[in-house]
């Protein structure tokens, strides 16, 4: 068996490690999470097997061991086996003041508070050694194998001044943060300034906090970590600081800045660090004159972006993968993993934003009888004003709740930034083009509006540049500017803004875009999508339908039909509501959705939205109408494409003598009516008939529409297909002597070298 196992709080891990490094020294064999608990492990099954196979268990004493919420199971079953204490199976090795009390508190501890490296050494194994003795060879490190010479000797814990703030006891998903802060700063000769920022919210104070708190604890800091608070007079906290902390005597009758450079002259020596917490401006810190040494290491949190001589730290929200392990940690009952699809929702919604992942977790620990599926039901009703998102509890770092935190923001932000960012919130949740925003504001100066963008939302981390052009608003300050914006008196006219711009945009988009214009288009769909849906409300009549239909043009136009679908039935649905059941806007709304049921072979859906159209056409706007044209044109190529030619052909006629009458003979509509019906008189075998009207069709695309455009080609290209088909079938006679087919005819002869 081991001879001890150390039980600890993560916040003490220099300590453990000190006295897990001087036990094996003294030849005892220990298991310490931080050498024995390796990657891919079972953390539950390794902490078991580690405290039933160790002989003693020693429980690292300190405010944080007792606040801890995974550190009362481990000495308690260490306790359950000798309550007495009469075995010293649990052993207390107190290593900062505090007071344990209840059972733990009746057992006689091992106290290094105070004492020395040297002193605390002989004391620790002075208490230890009864009733022991000491292997003749000098056991290996137990776990991997590797000799424990091996491993950099653990610092003795120094007692370090500092006035460190309380800090969560639960700190999940930053490692790699506090790895790459301590490095930034420990890098260079001369005075280094980092800063940490971000948005409201994103855990700034706390992962300084936690920085210093660990570096205390390793003893990096040896002259101190004073903590400031940027927003009240820093000068008298300094002094205090000297005074309380470093014991210096500072003279009474200089003046306060005077007593702060007198700190600096006379500060201890060793590494300081020096944060200064929620920097409003960089001048707030240059005020107090840190001196321009190696000693002292400057740590800012900051909503805003400083220049050099500040090293930025910015830091992002948490992955969905860190989000939920902190929600675990937070609430450990199991209510988390009892419902994990209803979990990642929660997170996705808040964004992965910390303080809100904070504040929903121990709002379930609050209530024990709130699931996750009601959480989110309450989210999804209130928003941002759910009580779980605006209630604190004690023991958390942040004093604020969500909307809490980003009012800080919102209220340095001049009255122009505030109307642009209320703006902003009625786009989709997603990437926005900047070109979308400016033609909202054709009013604004375009440096002025980059300057609200740019100086403001984006200098104080409230909005984020994805791309060239492209910004993103977070989730929860979305919402946040969501409440703003429908308390100032412009919301109605920023609604009818963005719906008039992204209505003209849908309707400059081709209906049948290429690959290339698929790319473009992109970006935009998520805000049309806002536009077809959120804000319905606010499209005129003449608009209603328009981005739905064009988003559904953009999935059909590459085959995607189960996108396409909804989005067609949502046109339908929503200018029934809007313009009644026989509005115009409806047959054609009908006739879109009628034509991807035909280009899927679902023939007998698409009939009967073709039959509605046509009468809503014909009633509407009167039996020659060019829409009735378009409706009839459309039934008579589904009757085609089933083989009813009987029924197809007379609507064809119809569809053609309309446009005619109406457009003119040579109209590019015409052409389109000529060219299908030679198609059906194809597919029967009338050839005779057919030739003229595909002859027709192409000349008049090639007067009106030019040789490359998209319609002459694929005239031309039916022409020759026809031609070819001909004269494979051997009905060559067939074919006139119009000077356009002869000439195709000898071209042919001449491909083949006849």
């Amino acid at each position: 068996m081991t001879d001890f196992f150390i039980s600890y709080n993560r916040h003490d891990k220099a300590w453990a490690e000190w006295i897990a490094w001087t036990l094996e020294e003294d030849g005892y064999t220990v298991v310490i999470e931080a050498w024995d608990f390796r990657a891919g492990g079972n953390f539950a099954l390794d902490m078991h097997r580690a405290a039933s196979e160790a002989e003693r268990t020693i429980a690292v004493l300190s405010t944080n061991y007792l606040n801890g919420q995974f550190t009362h199971p481990e000495w308690a079953a260490a306790f359950a086996q000798d309550p007495t204490g009469e075995k010293h199976l649990l052993v207390p090795v107190r290593v900062g003041a505090c007071e344990p009390a209840g059972l733990l508190g009746s057992i006689i501890y091992v106290d290094l508070v105070d004492l020395d490296e040297g002193e605390a050494k002989d004391w620790l194994l002075q208490s230890l050694a009864e009733g022991r003795a000491k292997p003749d060879e000098k056991p290996y490190f137990p776990g991997n194998g590797t000799a424990t010479s091996d491993r950099p000797k653990p610092v003795f814990p120094p007692s370090i001044p500092c006035n460190l703030p309380p800090v969560s006891a639960i700190f999940v998903g930053r490692e790699q943060e506090l790895e790459g802060l301590h490095t930034q700063l420990q890098t260079g000769d001369t005075i280094a300034i980092s800063a940490i920022s971000g948005m409201g919210g994103i855990g700034k104070t706390e992962l300084a906090a936690q920085y210093a708190l660990q570096q205390r604890d390793m003893g990096t800091y040896p002259g101190g970590i004073c903590w400031l608070k940027a927003r009240e007079d820093l000068n008298p906290q300094i002094v205090l600081f000297a005074r309380s902390r470093l014991g210096l005597t500072i003279p009474e009758d200089l003046e306060l800045a005077a007593q702060v450079t007198y700190c600096w002259q006379h500060w201890r020596s060793g590494m300081t660090l020096l944060v200064f917490d929620d920097v409003q401006a960089y001048k707030d810190v240059t005020a107090v004159e840190v001196p321009q040494r190696s000693q002292f290491r400057v740590l800012l949190t900051t909503r805003s972006r400083f220049q050099s001589p500040v090293k930025p730290f910015e830091i992002k929200v948490l992955s969905e993968e860190k989000a939920i392990e902190l929600l675990r940690a937070i609430v450990p009952d199991g209510r988390i993993d009892a419902d994990l699809e209803t979990t990642k929702k929660v997170c996705k919604w808040l964004g992965y934003l910390p303080l809100g992942l904070e504040l929903i977790g121990r709002y379930l620990v609050w209530d024990e009888d709130v699931t996750v599926a009601i959480l989110w039901k309450r989210l999804q009703e209130k928003r941002t004003d759910a009580i779980a998102l605006k209630q604190t509890y004690p023991g958390m770092t942040a004093s604020n709740g969500v909307a809490a935190a980003f009012e800080l923001s919102w209220r340095t932000l001049t009255p122009p930034a505030q109307q642009l960012a209320c703006l902003l919130s009625l786009f989709a949740l997603a990437e926005i083009p900047w070109t979308l925003v400016e033609t909202c504001l054709p009013e604004v100066d375009a440096e002025e509006l980059q300057r609200l963008r740019t100086g403001e939302l984006i200098g104080l981390h409230l909005l984020e540049r994805t791309g060239i052009g492209m910004y993103q608003l977070h989730q929860l300050l979305r919402e946040f500017f969501a409440a703003k914006r429908e308390q100032i008196a412009t919301a109605e006219a920023m609604k009818q803004t963005v719906c008039r711009m992204l209505s003209a945009v849908a309707e400059e988009m081709p209906i049948s875009p290429n690959l290339s214009q698929v790319e473009q288009l992109t970006p935009l769909i998520p805000h049309l999508k806002e536009v077809a849906t959120t804000l319905k409300d606010w499209l005129t009549d003449a608009d209603v339908y328009k981005a739905a239909t064009r988003i559904a043009q953009f999935y059909n136009g590459q085959a995607a039909y189960g996108s396409a679908l909804p989005w067609y039935q949502h046109c339908v649905e929503i200018a029934e509501t809007r313009l009644g059941a026989d509005h115009p806007a409806v047959a054609t709304s009908l006739n879109n959705l009628a034509e991807l049921y035909r280009d899927q072979g679902r023939y007998a859906e698409a009939e009967p939205l073709y039959v509605r159209a046509l009468t809503i056409s014909e009633q509407q706007l009167g039996a020659d109408h060019p829409d009735v044209a378009t409706s009839l044109n459309n039934l008579a190529t589904l009757y085609s494409n089933q083989g009813r030619y009987g029924e197809a052909e007379p609507l064809y006629v119809r569809a053609l003598t309309i446009s005619e009458q109406q457009l003119g003979a040579d109209h590019p509509d015409v052409a389109t009516w000529l060219n299908n019906l030679a198609g059906l008189y194809y597919d029967q075998g009338r050839y005779t008939e057919a030739e003229p009207l595909y002859l027709r069709a192409l000349a008049i695309w090639v007067e009106k529409l030019g040789d490359d455009h998209p319609n002459t080609q694929t005239g031309r290209q039916n022409f020759v297909y026809f031609v070819q088909q001909v004269l494979t079938a051997g009905q060559s006679a067939q074919l006139s002597n119009h000077p356009a087919t002869q000439d195709l005819l000898r071209q042919m002869r001449e491909g083949r070298g006849e």
